[in-house]
């Protein structure tokens, strides 16, 4: 046997076999595939299709929708993804679920709402277009299915199975932009709050750094998505008090100085601790800046006007009372049981709101 003698290429059958049968150009040439050969083999009536410049299906059918999703970012990832011995890219693994598979790109828009369960979404073989997020930098155009959205930086992708997809809130916005019916619009934000998937805030952040809040088709959405997760949060607010044996409060007053001027609104109040619970369901608005809870804020100023007047202020976000309910439940409490220890705070007129 000559031991100088070229090996040949790896048989072709076992990309044929491959669970994802969608490669790069650069990834045939690791198996041994050259430029030409591709080509002739995605001839009219041969046994493979190219879907995207440089990104190939080893099949001569339709696409699956995840061959779809996985050409896409495919091609819109930085340079060649290393492949498994059945020359596909290489998977997250038990052992390491989070790992990542493509680098700086993620699916977003209705498809990445579709892959995180919406209902209200169109199913990923009705979309002909499949978002793909990218950096502001990138030279990159849209192709075929593959529709290029880029953002000055990227969020955290989540991975959703085994394909990077971009957080809710910022898919909403990736797929407003792209939507005009109202209906579509308020459907799609309802579904984000009922469904548990983001508070209202986070995505009305993201609309806002979007530009998309002064659209017609966004601004009622916006104000029912905001009624919506403050209903929500006053359920969930509600249901601490009453599954933590919580004393009642007297729930939505307004607080004001005898004879002098209103303090202002709080979700909950407890008169004999002098303990006062807001929640933070604010949101930026078109037009305006947003606060970020500096000292300057109103809430801020409310907040430290309360509070030298012996008022303990309790301060919990929407989301706080969603992913720690029982948490939220024992800052309350210390708050209740710590006012043995202060000094008395001053007279306080608790009027309905």
């Amino acid at each position: 046997m000559n031991h100088e003698t070229q090996l040949s290429p790896r048989p072709l059958h076992h990309l044929a076999e491959a669970p994802c049968r969608v490669l790069t150009a650069a990834q045939l040439r690791e198996h041994g595939v050259s430029a030409a050969e591709t080509a002739v083999r995605c001839r009219a009536g041969g046994p493979w299709r190219q879907l995207l410049p440089g990104v190939f299906l080893l099949h001569p059918g339709p696409p699956t929708s995840e061959e779809r999703l996985h050409a896409v970012l495919l091609y819109a990832a930085r340079g060649p993804l290393p492949c498994t011995a059945a020359g596909v890219p290489a998977q997250p693994t038990a052992g390491d679920p989070q790992r990542p598979v493509y680098a700086d790109v993620m699916v977003t828009g209705l498809a990445a709402l579709t892959l995180h369960g919406f209902t209200t979404s169109p199913g990923l073989p009705a979309l002909e277009e499949i978002d793909v997020l990218v950096e502001r930098g990138r030279r990159l155009r849209s192709a075929g299915c593959a529709r290029i959205v880029r953002a000055a930086g990227l969020p955290a992708a989540e991975a959703v199975t085994g394909l990077p997809v971009a957080p809710v809130p910022r898919a909403l916005a990736d797929a407003v932009a792209g939507l005009s019916d109202a209906g579509t619009v308020q459907r799609l934000l309802t579904e984000a709050v009922r469904g548990g998937y983001c508070e209202p805030s986070a995505v009305v952040r993201e609309l806002a750094g979007a530009g998309l809040l002064g659209r017609p088709c966004v601004v009622d959405a916006v104000d029912l998505l905001l009624a919506e997760g403050r209903a929500r949060a006053e359920d969930r607010l509600y249901r601490m008090v009453r599954e933590h044996g919580l004393p009642d409060p007297v729930w939505n007053v307004d607080l004001r100085l005898p004879g002098g001027p209103r303090l202002g609104g709080v979700d909950a109040y407890w008169p004999q601790q002098a303990v006062a619970l807001e929640l933070d369901t604010r949101a930026p608005r078109p037009g305006g800046r947003p606060d970020d809870g500096s000292p300057c804020s109103e809430l801020a100023r409310r907040r430290e006007h309360l509070e030298r007047l012996g008022v303990t202020v309790v301060h919990i976000s929407p989301r706080k009372l969603r992913e720690s309910l029982d948490q939220q439940a024992t800052v309350v409490r210390t708050a209740l049981m710590a006012a043995a220890d202060r000094d008395p705070a001053a007279s306080v007129l608790v009027l309905p709101r």
